[in-house]
């Protein structure tokens, strides 16, 4: 989602912030500004379209100053344009801000000040520095300006501002949203993703919900939701290294789909102790839930299935965005299970603040060991995967299915077969990816040409056909869907025409005959079946090839030619996979 970041120091602060941004191209963004401060006045360039273009046109990161504050957006309120993007100001341009999250009450705050103000955007970020500069003018400290605002602003939110009447810092404030501090050794700065600092910053501040932060060229001033200085001590950043590639004009879908063995090997190295801890939460709780969102929704269905199979524990899997819904079924005795990439994701940390207010344990699976996720989790457990920089997420999910292996095989007393069996595993994930790499590439070319692809599967497989049609939809603008094999004939069929293309998980386990079945029907229709499987049968028109696993195992391996489907699919359509149409990488807003 959006990305915001504040500098002030001895360097030039538009280099440091436009380095910095650079870092949050993953996250998605459709348009780029940058703001700084020098003798006195503010000056700023901002305007649709990717970092380079903004910076082709405006020359951003030559912008003078020594303090400044720089944002890329993703159009939440109001039109991709320029006069949306950020950063956003005050009628006299006295004050700038960069915002991150919603104003829920933008339009109520809008009708009181448009009797006094003139606004010119129609985003709901305006409204800030508008009730700054108001507040301001009434206390005389921009301190106060802020704790008096946030007082007015409802919904999550981040947000760095800077001013002439103050010219020499900038400030921070958040709620329910990450803001980040660090040191570094020319000055000072805050961020709302840690990849975007420097590396060495190893030590980092978080402001919790409501507190406001002064950076100056001398370091950081903390203050409460009321402006009383508070003091706070930093956290240890722990980085993870990125892998590095000799094809550097590879996309990163694709080299993070070749990471996914070492994604494995990472994930497996958890705190046992942890684990037999969560594993004993889960045996007394009254309810279990996992929650998430897109990808990580189908690695908690995953959980569900192998809870079920492998603990003999039944459990639920509640979309994020409508875990409040279900909320009051909990309580005390319930366990919340979050699943979360970035750790930042809007509506599972709704959902986990709902379950905290109920008293649930919260135990999570997170990749950010510093996000609102993490610090809100009884228990966490890292992914350890490494940035993900597609938006298309891959190895982190394997990584997150790899833990929940691990979890549901603690929660049975197995952990030590389960162990042995996901190191074993890690070949056959790279076998998997070999075989199939120039099938996936033509059968791109084939799928290419129809709007829509179709993923069935039965049992454990059931989620491999959501998260595959998912990768699908999101990367080559193919309609994907996946369904359990035996729903098919429920409505589907009705869709299927000679050459539909239709790809079935269907690895020689419990499910294979009954998913045959179900292919039938759709082969008698015209589809076009492309058959994911161990064993080979006369009915697939194309077959990948997968190794032969455990049964619980054929997600490991049944993934990696579909994530390698969607890939070519969205080169065959002259679509980039990395930075898919109006999609961020992580959803920090509702």
């Amino acid at each position: 989602m959006c990305g915001l970041i504040g500098y002030n120091g001895i360097g030039q602060a538009a280099h440091f912030i436009f380095s910095g941004l650079q870092k949050l191209e993953y996250r998605g963004y459709d348009s780029a500004g940058l703001a700084t401060i020098t003798d006195g006045l503010l000056q700023y360039k901002k305007d649709i379209g990717k970092l380079e273009e903004v910076e082709s046109i405006h020359h951003i990161s030559q912008l003078p100053g020594h303090v400044g504050i720089g944002h890329v957006r993703w159009a939440a309120h109001g039109k991709v344009d320029q006069v949306n993007a950020h950063p956003q100001f005050d009628e006299g341009h006295n004050i700038a801000v960069v915002h991150n999250g919603i104003v829920e009450n933008a339009r109520e705050l809008r009708c009181c000040l448009e009797n006094t103000h003139s606004f010119v955007s129609t985003t709901d970020t305006e409204v800030i520095p508008f009730l700054l500069a108001q507040y301001y003018h009434q206390k005389g400290s921009l301190i106060a300006a802020i704790a008096s605002a946030i007082a007015e602003l409802r919904g999550p939110f981040a947000f760095l501002a800077m001013s002439c009447y103050d010219p020499g810092k900038f400030f921070a404030c958040a709620r329910e949203m990450p803001l980040l501090f660090v040191s570094t050794p020319t000055g000072y700065m805050a961020a709302s993703d840690v990849n975007s600092f420097p590396d060495g910053c190893n030590q980092v501040y978080t402001l919790e919900d409501g507190q406001i932060a002064e950076v100056t060229s001398q370091g950081f001033v903390f203050y409460d939701s009321t402006g009383s200085i508070i003091e706070k001590q930093p956290e240890m950043l722990a980085r993870q290294a990125s892998a590095i590639y000799v094809n550097s004009s590879e996309y990163y879908m694709m080299r993070e789909i070749r990471e996914q063995p070492r994604a494995v090997e990472q994930a497996i190295e958890q705190s046992a102790a942890d684990m037999q801890a969560a594993a004993q939460a889960i045996k007394e709780a009254q309810n279990v839930i996992f929650t998430a969102c897109g990808t990580s929704r189908h690695a908690a269905l995953m959980g569900r299935y192998l809870f079920s199979r492998i603990s003999k524990r039944m459990s639920e899997v509640i979309i994020g965005s409508e875990f409040k819904y279900f909320s009051d079924a909990i309580c005390q005795d319930s366990v919340v299970i979050a699943i979360s990439q970035s750790g930042e994701t809007a509506d599972v940390m709704d959902g986990v603040r709902t379950a905290r207010t109920k008293n649930a344990k919260v135990i999570s699976l997170v990749n950010h060991h510093a996000s609102q996720l993490a610090r809100l989790s009884d228990i966490v457990f890292p992914l350890k995967c490494g940035t993900e920089n597609a938006v298309a997420a891959t190895k982190s999910y394997m990584a997150q299915i790899t833990v929940l292996t691990l979890l549901s095989h603690y929660l049975a007393g197995q952990q030590h077969d389960i162990l042995k069996k996901l190191k074993d595993i890690i070949p056959l994930v790279e076998i998997a990816y070999e075989t199939n790499l120039k099938r996936a590439e033509s059968l791109a070319r084939y799928i290419a040409k129809y709007n829509a692809c179709y993923f069935i599967a039965r049992g454990s497989n059931f989620h491999i056909a959501m998260e595959a049609a998912l990768k699908m939809k999101e990367v080559s603008y193919v309609h994907g869907e996946g369904m359990p094999a035996g729903e098919l004939k429920h409505g589907t069929l009705a869709l299927i025409e000679k050459g539909t293309p239709i790809v079935a998980i269907c690895p020689a386990d419990y499910t294979f005959d009954d998913t045959l079945c179900n292919i039938e029907e759709a082969k008698a229709r015209g589809a076009f079946i492309i058959g994911v499987s161990d064993k080979h049968h006369r009915i697939f028109d194309v077959w990948c090839k997968i190794p032969k696993v455990d049964e619980i195992l054929y997600p490991f391996v049944a993934i990696v030619p579909l994530q390698e489907l969607a890939y070519f699919t969205a080169l065959a359509r002259g679509v980039n996979p990395d930075r898919p149409r109006n999609l961020a990488k992580s959803i920090t807003v509702k």
